[in-house]
């Protein structure tokens, strides 16, 4: 069991700053995301895209913005679970709060945070049946976070964009048979990117599989294989997989979020502007994910949110405790 003063649910850069903020008055945090890495929609989507709306930075790329607040909130050693998603959130007592994964971690935290931007990424799943009797472990999963767990195994990709290109060409000297499955003979991802694959296809280091789509999957009580169609023929192919991993891309949706009792407008949760509350005591929601009158989603509007909403949660794990903050160097090193 991991236990925090704060469980921030999402690790964009509106919850990594809220690291900062909180780690000011000496309060511990654990961040959770379902993404494999730290940086939300920036890293996962646009991690070249610059960004001009950032105090001090006249122009500042979106992935140099996430590691300098990684470095920023490394002071205050923080704990990060990602790769995994809230499944659920239970309130024990009048403050403490246990939060479990898809996974089975657990989490104990005196105050929650909900920093998940427009909500949790979900994979975009393919429309085969019995697809989740094979997920958490069984032989599907929708993101990569270790390669070498797949090492000497047999894996089926479905997929057209970058990421089924890129771990395509890295999975095939890590596998030992790897299959691509796209829907069509042209591909979204980068030329130099198809090139690569179109070279390991024909020199038959993986199957390259066009114009079909995934069909069905077998297996007892663990993946055993993958049945593929083609488009044109309808005939089918069945290929022998312990992973099959489809890269179909990423939807936002509140996910579980929405069974917990929260105040929600629109997808969004309703909070007080004071301090970012949210009708359940020792709950908070920042960034996107929260509205509000005369709302503006920026990334420094939930810098501000990230501020008063530490200050709140200070008093409510310290009821009637005054704090105080210290900003030292010595020797060039910062010190809190």
């Amino acid at each position: 069991m991991i236990s925090t003063d704060i469980a921030i649910i999402g690790a964009g850069p509106v919850g990594l700053f809220a690291i900062f903020e909180a780690g000011l008055l000496k309060m511990r945090c654990h961040l959770i995301d379902y993404l494999p890495q730290v940086g939300g929609q920036l890293s996962e989507i646009y991690p070249k895209k610059p960004i001009y709306d950032i105090p001090g930075y006249p122009s500042v790329l979106a992935q140099e913005l996430i590691d300098n607040l990684v470095e920023q909130a490394k002071p205050f050693h923080p704990g990060y679970t990602l790769g995994e998603r809230i499944e659920g959130l239970e309130k024990r007592g009048e403050a403490d709060f246990v939060l479990t994964t898809n996974m089975g971690t657990i989490i104990e935290a005196k105050v929650v945070v909900i920093a998940g931007g427009l909500g949790c990424f979900e994979p975009r799943k393919p429309a085969v049946a019995g697809l989740e009797q094979f997920e958490n472990g069984r032989g599907v999963n929708y993101m990569i976070l270790d390669p070498e767990k797949y090492r000497g195994q047999k894996m089926v990709i479905a997929g057209g964009g970058d990421s089924a290109l890129d771990w395509t060409i890295f999975l095939a000297d890590v596998v030992s048979e790897l299959t691509l499955v796209h829907r069509s003979e042209s591909f979204r991802g980068a030329p130099d990117s198809v090139n690569k694959v179109m070279e390991l296809a024909e020199s038959g280091k993986i199957n390259l599989v066009l114009n079909s789509n995934l069909n069905a999957v077998n297996g007892n009580g663990k993946l055993e294989s993958v049945e593929v169609i083609h488009n044109r023929t309808m005939e089918t192919t069945t290929y022998e997989a312990d992973h099959l991993i489809p890269l179909f891309g990423l939807s936002p949706k509140l996910g579980p979020i929405e069974q917990w009792n929260l105040n929600i407008s629109k997808s969004a949760i309703e909070v007080n502007t004071d301090d970012y509350s949210t009708n359940i005591p020792g709950i908070y929601a920042i960034g996107d994910i929260n509205t509000y009158t005369n709302k503006l989603k920026l990334i420094l509007c939930g810098f501000h949110e990230a501020a008063l909403m530490s200050h709140s949660a200070y008093q409510y794990i310290n009821p009637g405790v005054k704090y105080t903050m210290k900003y030292t160097t010595v020797n060039g090193v910062s010190e809190f």
